[in-house]
This record gives C-alpha cells, sequence and structure tokens, in this order.
C-alpha cells in the first residue's frame, strides 16, 4: 500500500491516481478516502492528478490512540503534501475533512495552495456555544458517542437514513449502503469517538480569516446532519468572494445522490485555477 509517515511515526494511507495539477480530497466522519473514488476518477479522466488519504484512526491508515485533533490533522496533510511534493494544490474537505484544510491553511499558510473547495463542511463551527447559539446542540454529540459504544455497526447503519436523505425523497442502492457501513467498521473506535469532540467542539471562525484563495462552498440545501444555515451559509459569507452552490434538497452524502453535478461542479471549478 501507498503510505507516508507522519512525523509522529504515524503510517497514513493515500491513493494517487492520474497526472496534472494535485487535487487532495480530505473525507468525512466516519469515512475514508474511498467516498471520493468517483470524483477521483472523474477528475483524473480529464487530466489531473487526485490524491485522497484515510485519516488517521480510519480506513487502512494507523489506529494511534492520541492525536485525534484538528492541528494534528493539519499536520498529517502538509505531511503528505510534503512527502508527495504537491505544488499548487487545490484542497476538497467534505464535512469534518474541511475543517482539515481550513486548519492546514491556518496553520501553514495559502502559498502553495491553488484553490478550497468546502463540501458540507463543519466549518467555521458546528456546536452550539454561548457565541454561536444557532449551533447544533452538544446533546446530539453526546447522544452519537453513547450510541457508538453501546452498538457501533448499528448506530451506523442507521446514520445512513439521515447521512443520504433517505426519509427525504433520496435513494442510493444496497450496494452504497453496505460500503459505507464496511468503510465506517475499519476505521478505530477510539479515533471515531474523538472525532466526534473535534468536529463538535473546535472553533474555526479565525482560520476562515486566513483563507486568501478561490473558495467554492458547496452543500445540500436538506442537510440533516450539518444544517446549511449554521455552517456552509456562514462560512460562504466569511470567505473573501467565496462562490456559493447549493444543491436543492440535497443530503449530507450528496457526493452520491448527486455524484454527477458535484463531478461536474468540481471540474469547472480547478479548470478556473488555471
Amino acid at each position: 500500500m501507498s503510505t507516508i509517515t507522519t512525523q509522529d511515526g504515524t503510517q497514513i494511507y493515500y491513493k494517487d491516481w492520474g497526472e496534472g495539477k494535485p487535487v487532495l480530497f480530505s473525507h468525512g466522519w466516519p469515512l475514508d478516502a474511498d467516498m471520493w473514488d468517483s470524483q477521483m476518477n472523474f477528475l483524473a479522466e480529464n487530466g489531473y492528478r487526485a490524491i485522497a488519504f484515510d485519516r488517521r484512526g480510519f480506513g487502512r491508515s494507523d489506529q494511534p490512540w492520541n492525536g485525534y485533533d484538528y492541528d494534528t490533522f493539519a499536520s498529517d496533510i502538509h505531511d503528505l503534501i510534503t512527502q508527495l511534493d504537491l505544488q499548487d494544490v487545490t484542497l476538497v474537505g467534505f464535512s469534518m475533512g474541511g475543517g482539515d484544510v481550513v486548519r492546514y491553511i491556518r496553520r501553514h499558510g495559502n502559498l502553495n495552495v491553488a484553490g478550497l473547495v468546502l463540501l458540507g463542511a463543519v466549518t467555521p463551527i458546528f456546536g452550539k456555544t454561548d457565541d454561536n447559539p444557532q449551533g447544533v446542540d452538544m446533546s446530539v454529540f453526546a447522544g452519537i458517542r453513547d450510541g457508538l459504544r453501546k452498538d457501533r455497526a448499528q448506530f451506523i447503519s442507521d446514520f445512513s437514513t439521515p447521512f443520504y436523505g433517505l426519509n427525504a425523497g433520496q435513494t442510493v442502492s444496497e450496494g452504497v449502503l453496505t460500503q459505507t457501513l464496511n468503510i465506517a467498521l475499519l476505521a478505530s473506535l477510539k479515533g471515531t469517538l474523538d472525532c466526534v469532540t473535534a468536529f463538535s467542539e473546535t472553533d474555526f471562525r479565525t482560520d476562515m480569516a486566513r483563507i486568501e484563495v478561490p473558495t467554492l462552498v458547496i452543500h445540500g440545501s436538506n442537510d440533516q446532519v450539518v444544517p446549511f444555515e449554521v455552517t456552509g451559509k456562514v462560512a460562504a459569507e466569511m470567505i473573501r468572494d467565496a462562490g456559493l452552490k447549493v444543491y436543492d434538497n440535497a443530503p449530507h452524502g450528496f457526493a452520491v445522490t448527486h455524484q454527477d453535478q458535484l463531478n461536474e461542479d468540481l471540474l469547472a471549478f480547478v479548470k478556473t485555477l488555471g
């Protein structure tokens, strides 16, 4: 397998397809790089180099006991970019992966970044706090952790309904549901639990002010997991000159339900970057 070793010795798995300007994908919770196969294959067929990795604790990467915080995730991305010698990379982050790529820019700058895409992302702040009263109540995330500890397999299976909008008119195949569960169960339970805390409690509002590259925000209007009004709408307003596309009635998992539309929008965006 293709792996890099991070500064703390963690092995991170990645896939690297095609040739051309690089596009680096950061996956959502509780998935891994395989969620990006359609997007990666499409971009590689259209003259781009598509790279996706399994976050530490997930997929085929190592499962350390610690390091499930956004500073470490950003450092892991920096190690991957450095070791693969990626230049002028476009960063694409879905859901909690949006936090990874935004934190990367805050910590490592805009210089080597051609563009940024935030897909259903948890940025700028997801959970409810005193100065973010519209956020998702912290009891929701406590319930997620409780469900994972009690019966992770059943919790993830049930989670697919709001994730893919199966209760709101969307349809996906049984194969997709099986793959989603299989991917999620490859992950470390510790990493799966700790990431819930990370994406619900990390405040990226300061990070957003550091973004100085062309940015596209895409979100589903009917996202039951990461509500648009709380996250994507605010992110697009905070990032200077950001483009915004709202997919009508799309769920959180629109990389599957709106696969072709997303592929075309990603290709159109990276083409604008030269």
